[in-house]
């Protein structure tokens, strides 16, 4: 049975800030999908390194037949506008609907590895004037993103919710500083580093995985509290993109740059009563 997006759909990805859409793509499209990614993670490796993540976009490196065959699928199509109604783009660039930016998401070759816990723009961005992303963070025309998998991922690990407020004290008590660390595997084998990721995933009040399996879409407000962790014997294929506006790609090309130094990264928590205690317990800097 195809799928069809529902009320239920709508309800959680306004108050959870993301949704799965389950068994979106047809075999024969999720076949040859993954035939097309599978190609990207040489040519990923090739110019990345044995780590490297990430093929971006992939319009510049493979044969994206199959992709936009993806895009296209009216399932996805109607589901997309009904989240968002008009204005919004998804899998094909703002400014040329003949291209994409989309890219494709895969397992590190040698050893695991996790993001840091973010939100993206205002974590992981130095030089980004936070006021002004404050200000966007529940613009419906801003920060969405999407993880299309192509085989089974739950490496996406996500704070339901948070893309509608700001920290909560627990979330500041446990990430005062910037830039936030990720977690310490430095000297670990792969076995120890595996588990040191899965207790700094878990160490996020109110964090869950989300679980996808083959064909699954996830959507989701990237303004939420979120991380990708990663192994190598999980094999990963998931088109990642976001879905777009005109301010949104406005954002992207120009986003607003603080007044300061631009490699440095501005605290959201200064003042905060949770922050100004664990300043004051840190060795004074000579």
């Amino acid at each position: 049975m195809a799928f069809k997006i529902s009320d239920e759909h709508v309800d959680q990805f306004f108050r959870d800030g993301y949704v799965i859409f389950r068994g979106l793509i047809p075999a024969t499209l999720l076949k040859e999908l993954r035939v097309m990614a599978d190609a990207g993670r040489s040519v990923a490796r090739e110019l990345g390194g044995p780590q490297s993540q990430r093929l971006q976009p992939i319009v510049e490196h493979l044969d994206c037949k199959a992709y936009f065959e993806f895009v296209d699928l009216p399932e996805l199509v109607d589901a997309i506008h009904t989240i968002y109604g008009d204005g919004f783009v998804y899998g094909r660039s703002p400014d040329d609907p003949s291209s994409s930016r989309a890219g494709v998401l895969f397992e590190p070759r040698d050893q695991p590895y996790s993001t840091q816990w973010h939100r993206d723009w205002r974590d992981n961005i130095p030089g980004l004037e936070i006021g002004i992303w404050e200000q966007k963070q529940t613009d419906l025309r801003y920060f969405n993103q999407v993880n299309c998998a192509l085989y089974e991922d739950g490496c996406t690990w996500v704070v339901p919710g948070s893309h509608l407020r700001k920290d909560v004290s627990a979330e500041v008590a446990r990430f005062p500083m910037r830039p936030i660390p990720g977690p310490a595997l430095e000297g670990l084998d792969d076995s120890a580093a595996e588990l040191a990721c899965l207790a700094y995933c878990r160490s996020m009040p109110g964090a869950v995985q989300a679980c996808l399996n083959a064909g699954d879409f996830m959507l989701y407000r990237n303004s939420l509290w979120h991380l990708g962790n990663y192994t190598p014997y999980k094999r990963r294929s998931t088109i990642h993109d976001g879905v777009w506006t005109p301010e949104f790609y406005e954002w992207f090309s120009n986003w607003p740059k603080h007044a300061g130094t631009k490699a440095t990264m501005l605290n959201p928590h200064v003042g905060r009563p949770e922050y100004e205690a664990w300043r004051a317990l840190q060795p004074v800097e000579s």
